[in-house]
């Protein structure tokens, strides 16, 4: 929750990509943060939450902040593929491996950037490990900057 603001409980990005406010959903996401490669691109782990993991990460991001899932459709049918959080004026971001390299995470990540500038924020920081090019490629496709290694800052 970002004080004196209440958080959407749907921001529309396009016909098929929609950021959905956080509920608990744990049979669905839990699997995304099991895959090691996804861990190791987003929290440079090398091994996979457990749910009680993820339930303390979801109540930190939707108590410090706002957390979307992201929904996509795909032909006719809508999937939850991703989850997306602004907190203390940064933003992160995970996409089910299998719905990667789609361009979903740069449309998502516009649609928070929009979002942060309606709540006043001057800009929007992001860490993202040296290794991940293809989150690196994401931010920066959308105008975020590394400022510092691994940090990186787009200007709202």
């Amino acid at each position: 929750m970002i004080e004196n603001y209440e958080q959407p409980k749907k921001i529309v990005i396009s016909d098929t990509l929609e950021l959905i406010r956080y509920y608990p959903y744990y049979r669905r996401t839990l699997p995304w943060y099991q895959d090691l490669t996804l861990c190791k691109q987003v929290d440079n782990i090398d091994h996979p939450y457990d749910l009680d993991r993820l339930k303390r990460m979801y109540t930190y991001l939707s108590k410090k902040g706002e957390c979307y899932y992201i929904k996509y459709k795909d032909g006719n049918t809508w999937h939850l593929v991703g989850d997306i959080s602004l907190c203390n004026g940064a933003v992160s971001i995970v996409i089910a491996p299998e719905f990667q390299n789609r361009h979903i995470g740069r449309s998502a990540i516009t649609g928070i950037c929009r979002r942060a500038k309606e709540i006043g924020l001057s800009c929007l920081d992001a860490e993202i490990y040296a290794f991940n090019t293809q989150s690196r490629r994401a931010f920066e496709a959308v105008g975020f900057r590394e400022i510092a290694p691994e940090q990186f800052r787009l200007a709202l």
